[in-house]
């Protein structure tokens, strides 16, 4: 098999199996999975907001979860669960959140500005909601919510905007709900940070202000200076 081809495969597999997992914990606040493999097998994490839903009673829900990853063709996994810190920085956690409370009844607007705010107070130094479909009439539209700086294009776009994605099953169609954030711990190409330089002085010698007048003050190695050149030329 070609090296390509592999890659390809295993990029679809992953895919497979976080859309599988999605559905599976929702109930749990998915918040992704992160597939690693190792020498011993392949260890696959799970980042919830409720870990004891995805555990089960005496670890039966889990062990259930590594059964069927078994079906995907992925070689002795093991399965870990990890607790989100916070919630208001996971991307994904928040559109699905977000997904099941359009899917309560909650007013497009009202959710959105709600988890807008919620995200921005917790620290954040970017927002962005995007809601898409059929709104309030047969037609679809595009609703954003937005606060705070963000990045839409180039490598930062990549690498310092987390994205999460979910839907909304409604009776006039399924709303698309995409959240982008900017965690407070990241560094902007356009932040940068003054630092205080502390100038070098000559041994003997002190830098004097200049006055407002324009007028020169000598210092006092200069008078030196100058009153010696003064009796070299008297004599």
């Amino acid at each position: 098999m070609a090296v390509e081809r592999k890659f390809v495969e295993d990029r679809v597999r992953k895919m497979k199996v976080k859309e599988w997992m999605h559905k599976e914990i929702r109930n749990a606040g998915f918040g992704g999975v992160d597939i690693t493999r190792t020498p011993l097998g392949t260890q696959v994490t799970l980042f919830v907001e409720r870990p004891g839903l995805v555990i089960g009673k005496g670890g039966r829900r889990i062990k259930a979860l590594t059964e069927k990853l078994k079906e995907f063709g992925i070689e002795n996994p093991q399965v870990g669960v990890e607790e989100i810190d916070k919630p208001e920085f996971n991307a994904q956690l928040m559109a699905s959140l977000l997904a099941r409370a359009l899917e309560r009844g909650w007013y497009f607007r009202k959710a959105g500005y709600r988890f807008l705010y919620r995200i921005m107070e917790a620290g954040a130094k970017g927002c962005e909601i995007i809601i898409s479909g059929k709104l309030t009439s047969e037609r679809a539209r595009t609703e954003k919510f937005l606060a705070g700086t963000m990045v839409h294009t180039g490598e930062p776009a990549c690498s310092m905007v987390k994205t999460g994605f979910d839907i909304a099953i409604k009776k006039l169609g399924v709303l698309g709900v995409t959240v982008k954030i900017i965690p407070p711990d990241v560094t902007l190409p356009d932040e940068f940070e003054v630092k205080d330089v502390k100038l070098e002085t000559v041994e003997g010698t002190e830098r004097q202000p200049e006055p407002a007048g324009g007028e020169v003050v000598e210092t006092e190695a200069e008078k030196v200076e100058a009153e010696g050149e003064n009796t070299g030329s008297e004599e």
